[in-house]
């Protein structure tokens, strides 16, 4: 994938109002701890995860998407008139049909030429939504397009204590499988890009690459869980380790595939940003695309896993922080379960 006209004008998030602690979640599954000989401590050990923040309990992601949209349309300076697609690109959504898309759009108010959709791919959707943008774009379709998606994973988080608390069957082996869904955390994020001839910042999404690996599709899969839970809370089971492994390796071909199509070597690249999974993911990834860890800007230790909104809520508050300067070259490392890894480098242009 290579681009000639497209620019990004910005990342937006929105964070959750309410922390939750790992100790608090591992205080309140002491009698699984308790059963099994566990020491409490351990979830933040393995994960490097702290925290992670939620949205209250009535929290809708259509609700929360249209205050992220509307609060990144209006960072950006684009006229809503020349916005020509609206995707909502996270595992959450209000229903199944129609597309939250719909009421986002509606919420925002952007004209009835601008299409509206749902992309939904794991932890990908965000990027996956820029890429779709990015095609338009470059095609002539349309001049801008906004990307947004919210994960409420609060639901899943409280499904999973409350599974593990009634199930006297719980193992240490079965309770790995569920590690991953007590990372989970809450995030809101959105991307507008649009033609050069519009950016104000000149940031540029030069190009980028994708794979995938779908013979690895059963190593994490989650879903409507009605018969275990006794009601419509999602869950998951996650083989961590195996997907910690195959994931960075799929990562390593399209890391390599990237640099090739945009002509980069890692001497050359400034900043990146990578999907927030966890630590023991993070440190074994750089280390295989050979990136030092200071290239980075990780938030998992204090948001957890967000999904597909982790990697762009990254951005967001990476260059509030004043971790990307202008003339950067800017890799975003995104990877999701299925699997698939999508990679895009940006030319950073002024920083909003």
């Amino acid at each position: 994938m290579r681009y000639e006209n497209v620019c990004v004008e910005g990342f937006t998030c929105l964070l959750p109002p309410n922390v939750v602690t790992s100790e608090q979640i591992e205080q309140r599954l002491s009698p699984v701890y308790e059963r099994l000989g566990l020491h409490s401590g351990r979830l933040e050990l393995m994960t490097g995860i702290r925290e992670r923040r939620h949205f209250d309990a009535d929290a809708r992601p259509g609700v929360m998407s249209a205050k992220c949209a509307e609060r990144a349309v209006r960072m950006s300076g684009i006229d809503r008139s020349e916005i020509g697609v609206l995707i909502h690109g996270s595992v959450c959504r209000d229903q199944m049909e129609p597309a939250t898309a719909c009421s986002v759009h509606h919420a925002i108010g952007l004209p009835a030429s601008a299409l509206a959709m749902d992309i939904s791919n794991a932890c990908l959707g965000l990027l996956n939504g820029m890429v779709i943008i990015a095609n338009m774009i470059e095609l002539g379709q349309i001049r801008a397009g906004i990307v947004v998606g919210t994960e409420i994973g609060l639901p899943l988080v409280e499904g999973t204590i409350d599974r593990l608390l009634k199930d006297p069957n719980v193992t240490r082996q079965s309770l790995k499988l569920e590690l991953a869904s007590l990372t989970i955390g809450s995030s809101s994020a959105a991307v507008v890009l649009c033609d050069r001839s519009l950016s104000r910042t000149g940031t540029r999404l030069i190009g980028g690459a994708c794979f995938a690996d779908t013979a690895s599709h059963e190593l994490c899969a989650g879903g409507d869980s009605t018969l275990s839970c006794g009601d419509n809370r999602p869950q998951m089971s996650t083989d961590s380790e195996t997907l910690l492994h195959a994931g960075v390796t799929l990562a390593t071909r399209t890391w390599a595939e990237l640099r090739r199509s945009l002509g980069w070597t890692n001497e050359m690249v400034d900043k990146v940003f990578t999907h927030q999974v966890g630590k023991a993911h993070r440190k074994l990834l750089l280390q295989r695309l050979g990136l030092r860890e200071e290239l980075d800007y990780p938030t998992v230790e204090l948001l957890g896993n967000t999904g597909a909104a982790a990697l762009p809520t990254a951005v967001a508050l990476g260059v509030g922080a004043g971790h990307v300067t202008p003339g950067d070259r800017v890799a975003l490392l995104g990877i999701g379960s299925g699997l698939n890894s999508v990679m895009l480098g940006l030319q950073w242009g002024q920083v909003s």
